[in-house]
């Protein structure tokens, strides 16, 4: 059989473009620090590969996640332990008003206190975020929660709370509605039935009742300034439950960090393992490879050096 001068040359030729691929391969090897950079490469392994950065994607995504979480419930502690102040100031106020020596004056001097400690707890109530979106409205944050209308303080924010997937297994509320938090439930009616007031509702009545002489009050508003204490007591006790549930909330984010932390340090390391190079291996194979190739180059110079490639030009 005649091995033809173009068949000599096309055979030189495919070594030269072998060897060059070879190396090129290599060398993207060593630039990225990955074994595997395309499907072709190691199907398995590269279908494993995508498994695990779906892994980590969703992982980062959790972490974003409590992370507005975290800003959420601590937001809503923060304003809740105003509350808490605001209500324990009004507390000792309505005790002061049960003193039976205070003359008329004295006792609307306390109601204008009460005002401004009803006025706060109603702009707290109102809180917004950083974005302008209602604390205290459940899913509907574009509008005031509570509105103070001629009737009373109404409360017209949504009848759902706002949660909030924080882990593949986990989600937590990080949105309470205003209406769990600033309405109290008394059992204490004499027919036993259940009767829900606002907090707003209880200091507007002992408010009005401490406006007007004593002399000229009715039995119900007499009894205001007490049923207002009692109401306060059970308000605080709503406010304190939910945020000892808001604190539980963020000590668990916290301890779902750092588990997501050493997750995420996990895959990253089974990723380098499962994709990653051996540097050693990887930089030797390299400069074999590009020796291979200067051989390769060395050698269809040569051959197109040769008398026959001379003569069949």
């Amino acid at each position: 059989m005649r091995i033809s001068t173009q068949m000599m040359y096309e055979q030189n030729m495919r070594g030269v473009t072998t060897a060059q691929s070879s190396w090129l391969a290599s060398g993207e090897q060593l630039a990225s620090g990955n074994r595997v950079n395309r499907p072709s490469d190691d199907p398995i392994v590269a279908a494993q590969a995508v498994v695990l950065s779906q892994a980590q994607s969703q992982n980062s995504q959790y972490t974003l996640a409590r992370s507005f979480a975290t800003q959420k419930v601590s937001l809503e502690e923060n304003v809740l332990g105003q509350v808490s102040s605001a209500i324990i100031s009004a507390q000792g106020k309505i005790v002061n008003a049960n003193n039976a020596s205070l003359s008329d004056s004295d006792r609307a001097s306390i109601a204008t206190d009460l005002e401004g400690v009803r006025n706060q707890l109603l702009n707290l109530a109102n809180s917004t975020d950083g974005n302008g979106r209602y604390i205290f409205g459940g899913y509907k944050t574009e509008s005031a929660p509570f509105d103070d209308q001629t009737g009373g303080v109404k409360y017209v924010g949504g009848d759902t709370s706002i949660t909030q997937q924080v882990d593949s297994a986990r989600t937590m509320t990080v949105g309470h509605t205003g209406d769990k938090i600033f309405t109290v439930t008394d059992k204490s009616s004499d027919d036993g039935s259940r009767t829900d007031s606002s907090l707003f509702d209880m200091l507007d009545s002992a408010i009005s009742a401490l406006k007007k002489p004593l002399d000229t009050l009715n039995d119900s508003e007499l009894d205001a300034v007490n049923k207002t204490s009692r109401g306060l007591s059970k308000s605080l006790d709503n406010v304190l439950t939910v945020r000892a549930e808001l604190g539980t909330q963020l000590a668990e984010l916290s301890s779902l960090d750092d588990l997501g932390s050493e997750r995420a340090l996990g895959q990253d390391t089974q990723m380098k393992t499962l994709t990653g190079v051996d540097w050693n291996s990887v930089i030797s194979d390299y400069m074999m490879k590009k020796d291979a190739l200067q051989a390769s180059y060395k050698a269809f110079s040569d051959m197109q050096g040769m008398s026959l490639f001379q003569m069949n030009s």
